[in-house]
């Protein structure tokens, strides 16, 4: 798995700023952003602390992922508040091989690992042959598994990103998006420390919420995320 930070807004902290003074302030946009400048960090973190998170919705970051399975991006695609450009598997053939990953549970079993590289082996074999038969690709297509890799850019805005992340670096996560989850922390958090201070599982600012569900480690997650970044 590859995560990439390609482009965000600059000076991100700045902007959000910004937009909250306007919220209380008659001065004009560029005295607004000048004044972004001061006392930022302290200005940012009482606005969070209050709950005015939508303006966080004025900068975005765009990242490119690389390496992660179909059924990782069928559960990125999952959250709406945010654009993405997936590699096609109409457009793009895999006849030269297609990648996969192959999970930690059934790697570390070697006979399951040996019947499920085998397997995969089969339907890369029979998907050339379809394609040599002139099965079009958008045919061939359907028997590639969810174990084949894929390439996507997504965009989110800091909300939504802030939301992505209590989501999905929880424990409780599957454990693929989890990484690619934690990875875009990792990228962000030195761009905009403030607006991704405590950013990650929900139970970093509170009790979990997964209730019944709850992986009972929060003490640890805790601790992972301290100084996470």
């Amino acid at each position: 798995m590859h995560v990439e930070l390609l482009i965000h807004t600059p000076d991100p902290e700045q902007v959000v700023a910004a937009a909250a003074r306007l919220c209380y302030s008659n001065s004009s946009i560029d005295e607004l952003m000048e004044k972004s400048k001061i006392d930022r960090q302290e200005f940012l973190e009482k606005i969070l602390s209050l709950g005015h998170h939508s303006v966080m919705e004025h900068v975005s970051f765009s990242f490119g992922v690389e390496g992660i399975s179909r059924a990782c991006s069928h559960q990125l695609v999952r959250h709406r508040l945010a654009s993405y450009s997936q590699q096609s598997q109409r457009y793009v053939s895999h006849k030269k091989r297609f990648s996969s990953v192959t999970p930690e549970s059934i790697a570390a079993k070697p006979e399951l690992n040996q019947r499920y590289q085998q397997l995969l082996d089969e339907i890369h074999q029979f998907y050339g042959e379809m394609l040599d038969a002139d099965i079009p690709a958008e045919d061939a297509r359907f028997l590639l598994p969810n174990a084949a890799t894929t390439k996507i850019v997504v965009t989110m805005n800091g909300r939504e990103l802030r939301h992505f992340f209590a989501l999905r670096c929880c424990r409780r996560a599957q454990w693929e998006i989890q990484e690619m989850a934690k990875q875009m922390l990792k990228l962000v958090k030195p761009i905009a420390p403030t607006l991704f201070d405590k950013a990650g599982p929900g139970c970093l600012s509170g009790p979990c919420p997964e209730g019944k569900m709850t992986c009972g480690e929060a003490a640890a997650v805790r601790e992972e995320f301290a100084n996470f970044g």
